[in-house]
């Protein structure tokens, strides 16, 4: 569990000869994000400085960190690469598969029981290849990750798209599918394309009912979900520097929901606050012997403009606390406006729950400050109008909150404790009525809000707001509540008002906690055995997928045109789906039933042309595959946005998929098709989106002239026996070609280990 302080004061001491080199290099003071990214150039000589947005580069990323759903799959194509151990620090932790119902000690003993073999087998190969394993109920990876892992100037990668919260602690941290940490875990070079860097000037200071979510919100409404895409965000200023570690690692978790590579802030008083707090004075002692190579060159700063290829300015002092949604992070609504925006729109203004937590907000200040909304609603006498229900994010802050009363408050009000784990912001929420499909809002602080993501309902309306407001909103029962200006009715018939919330940043009396639920890897692991039976709907071991056959793609058949938002839920459900995140040939049951069809208009129907009936997306898929006809997806822009989870990847490749085109992808998303050996392109004409007809047949004409920078061609022959030519875009290199060839980057790697 222990921090690698050796390892830290190495990338420390490689810091300060290889970011003078690179400034010399380009001529100019350099922003923190440069010095983070050279300092790690996989050569380990910062004698190549890349252009921004151009070229893919090799870097080293200093550890690994995969929570319990992705981790399966990584763990699984990790044991096909052949390595004795992992190459770097790598943890794995159990978040996801708990499932929110009744409480959190009822509920974390039916995950311990219901996913048992599951949890056997991370904890088998986390034992047997040297990787730290956080048991069910410690906590949430990224809370974990900042309480015990993150440091400032570090560069590490997660399989999961909020690895992006230590940025808080001053780190890159980005979001992978598990190909690419099989990749650093067998110690490779991690491969990232040269990102775009956009600065978030923080002038003013927050107060009052305004939080660090406010931040990350209006930063979402100005960018949207796809305005952050193939950039790293660097925060700076006054602003930046008066907020908590703990507050900027939720303004660098929700950098996802912009598209972002990932978020950071440079190396200040609080974070030296947070790891002191947290038991890592040491890091500390080290940080600051290299602080001036822990944030940007003094002039970056200042003329920011000159240094960043976007700059946004943000008033802290005029922020006002803002309400994302529903269904989408990126629309922001400033409660002022709430009213007027609730009437316009119909969204339900009866809040039938409150949900406080996740990896976004669950730190000690989060539970504290919404506690003291708590508070003084029994103070003042008010019922809540609203459920409630909290995930604290580590076994340390649930210890720590119990002993300074802060869980016994929320208790007054008949808060639901629920498990140290996601829960209902992943979708592991059984929430009592959900079936029914009524139209209705909740409100809370997590990060995604898209349709049926917290409860399976199309028909809820989620928004996305801070803890203190969460609470506040929650006690009133009403959406379009304004703390700041609007009263309240006590049980006595009392008018009464809600002041500004308090909560300590750090805990007065220190963090404690009995049992973190750490364990250490054997010392040894060559004699532990993983067992996986050959009968089992939970895991199934990888078989490797056939490699390109070097002939082009003839007669394919379209499998689904999207429409519109196509996320990684749309396209692999989370929630009840968790449970088969290990099984490929299961899992891939779930593949883009929530993928809208453009033809239709309806979610899990399309039309299988052999029969020329419809039928669910993985039963037609499933049918071309028998009959050995490829098939092809064609879908809308920023496609696979959300999740980092590559199942959405592994199951097209799996039921057949030769290629998805698209008008535009998320990062991630893209990654992960080239990964398992997946074309992933895009139209070179977007209207050309809106040729593709139902009953085409596609074929790629020139795939064997395949290579870099070269678009390919796509016929799309329709019924009459006409035909459309479409050229198709991509950003394959030399290398990521070769991971199509061998059939997915994983054969290579194997291939490698043999040798």
């Amino acid at each position: 569990m222990a921090f690698d302080i050796e390892m830290i004061k190495k990338v420390y001491n490689n810091m300060t000869s290889r970011v003078d080199v690179a400034r010399e290099i380009v001529g100019r003071p350099l922003t923190l994000t440069e010095k983070i990214l050279y300092n790690h150039l996989w050569d380990g000589v910062a004698k190549q400085v890349y252009g921004r947005g151009v070229d893919y580069v090799d870097f080293a990323p200093d550890r690994v960190a995969c929570q319990d759903a992705t981790a399966q799959m990584a763990l699984l194509q990790f044991m096909h690469a052949g390595k004795k151990t992992v190459a770097v620090p790598t943890t794995v932790h159990c978040d996801h598969l708990i499932l929110a119902k009744n409480g959190a000690e009822f509920d974390l003993a039916a995950a311990n029981t219901q996913s048992k073999e599951v949890f056997d087998f991370l904890s088998s190969v986390s034992d047997k290849y040297g990787i730290g394993f956080w048991k069910p109920g410690s906590g949430i990876i990224h809370q974990i990750v900042l309480e015990n892992y993150a440091f400032p100037g570090g560069l590490m990668i997660g399989t999961d798209s909020h690895t992006v919260n230590a940025g808080g602690l001053g780190m890159l941290a980005i979001g992978v599918g598990g190909a690419d940490a099989v990749d650093v875990m067998s110690g490779m070079s991690w491969e990232l394309k040269f990102p775009k860097l956009i600065g978030v000037k923080l002038t003013g200071k927050l107060s009052g009912w305004t939080a660090p979510k406010d931040v990350i919100l209006k930063v979402a409404d100005i960018l949207t979900v796809k305005g952050g895409t193939g950039a790293i965000v660097e925060y700076f200023g006054e602003g930046a520097t008066s907020m908590s570690c703990t507050g900027k690692g939720t303004i660098c978790n929700m950098g996802a929901e912009i598209g972002a590579t990932t978020s950071t802030f440079g190396y200040d008083e609080s974070m030296r606050r947070y790891l002191s707090a947290t038991g890592r004075q040491d890091v500390v002692d080290a940080a600051d012997k290299v602080a001036s190579y822990l944030t940007a060159d003094p002039e970056v700063y200042a003329n920011p403009e000159t240094y960043f290829d976007q700059v946004i300015e943000i008033n802290l002092s005029e922020l006002e606390p803002h309400i994302n949604g529903p269904f989408t992070p990126d629309r922001g609504t400033p409660v002022s406006k709430m009213k007027e925006e609730a009437a316009a729109n119909g969204w339900p203004i009866k809040v039938e729950w409150g949900l406080i937590g996740s990896c976004t907000n669950s730190s000690y200040e989060d539970m504290a400050r919404a506690a003291s909304i708590v508070n003084q609603a029994v103070e003042l006498g008010i019922s809540p109008k609203a459920e409630f229900g909290i995930n604290p994010g580590s076994e340390q802050i649930r210890y720590t909150i119990e002993r300074d009363g802060i869980i016994a408050t929320f208790e007054k009000m008949g808060t639901k404790v629920f498990t140290n784990a996601c829960g209902p912001c992943i979708g592991q929420w059984d929430r009592a009525g959900a079936d029914k499909g009524e139209k209705n809002t909740i409100v809370h602080s997590f990060n995604r809000n898209f349709s049926k993501r917290a409860d399976g309902n199309p028909n809820t309306h989620a928004f996305v707001t801070s803890p203190e407001m969460v609470a506040a909103l929650a006690i009133s029962g009403r959406l379009d509540f304004n703390p700041i200006t609007d009263t309240l009715i006590n049980d006595n018939g009392e008018e009464v008002r809600l002041t500004a919330p308090f909560g300590d940043e750090l805990p007065k009396k220190g963090f404690a906690v009995e049992d973190a639920g750490f364990q250490a890897p054997a010392a040894d692991g060559s004699g532990v055995q993983i067992l996986v039976s050959k009968t089992s709907d939970r895991l199934q071991l990888l078989a490797p997928f056939e490699p390109w056959d070097g002939k082009n793609i003839m007669g394919a058949k379209l499998l689904i045109k999207a429409f519109g938002k196509c996320t990684t839920d749309h396209i692999s459900m989370a929630g009840p789906w968790l449970r088969f995140r290990g099984h490929l040939d299961n899992i891939s049951n779930n593949m883009l039933i929530g993928a809208v069809n453009a033809f239709t208009e309806k979610t899990n129907s399309v039309k299988n042309q052999l029969t020329g009936q419809y039928d669910a997306v993985p039963a037609v898929a499933r049918a071309y595959k028998a009959a050995g006809v490829p098939s092809i997806v064609v879908g809308d822009h920023n496609y696979g946005e959300g999740s980092s989870r590559e199942h959405a990847a592994m199951e097209p490749r799996f039921l057949g998929v030769q290629a998805v085109l698209v008008k535009s992808f998320a990062r991630i998303h893209e990654t992960n098709l080239k990964k398992q050996g997946l074309l992933g392109l895009t139209f070179a004409n977007e209207a050309d989106y809106d040729k593709i007809q139902e009953d085409d047949t596609i074929n790629i004409t020139d795939l064997v002239d395949f290579a870099p920078g070269k678009p390919l061609t796509l016929e799309f022959v329709h019924t009459d026996g006409t035909k459309d030519i479409i050229l198709a875009n991509h950003t394959y290199n030399e290398g990521q070609i070769g991971w199509f060839v061998a059939g997915s980057a994983l054969n290579l790697i194997a291939a490698a280990g043999k040798a």
